[in-house]
């Protein structure tokens, strides 16, 4: 059980994985400061002026609990779609090409007969022709 565990950890998937997960939090920060700092106030200006920012509505007046704040939904969603096309680009693109040339390089190539095959092929050979069939 633990020779499985350990045969596991040393495949390298693991390290790979953990790599990943590292890059992601560090890019998914920096997406959201951009996201933050960037795109929010640039929807905030396009929004309007006034006590609510942006592209924001209040269902009743005096309750700021009662903002919906359409620029935050679409800060975000600029934010999903940035992470998704790094993520895409830089991540699952590259790996699955890397993918593709290592199933072109797998592809069995033609096996040269072993002395033992050569050795088959000549005795089902003389049997057929004992037997008054044609050889392969």
């Amino acid at each position: 059980m633990l020779q499985g565990f350990k045969d596991f950890v040393l495949r390298g998937n693991i390290v790979e994985l953990a790599v990943a997960v590292v890059i992601g939090t560090a890019f998914a920060a920096l997406v959201a400061s951009v996201t933050e700092q960037v795109i929010n106030p640039v929807l905030a200006a396009v929004g309007g002026g006034g006590e609510i920012p942006g592209l924001s509505v209040q269902l009743v007046d005096g309750n700021p609990a009662t903002i919906v704040n359409f620029g935050a939904l679409l800060g975000a969603v600029i934010q999903f779609l940035i992470t998704a096309a790094v993520v895409y680009f830089v991540f699952v693109l590259p790996m699955n090409r890397l993918a593709e040339l290592r199933r072109a390089g797998e592809l069995p190539a033609e096996a040269a007969p072993t002395p033992d095959i050569e050795l088959l092929t000549e005795i089902r050979d003389l049997l057929r022709a004992q037997q008054g069939r044609p050889t392969l």
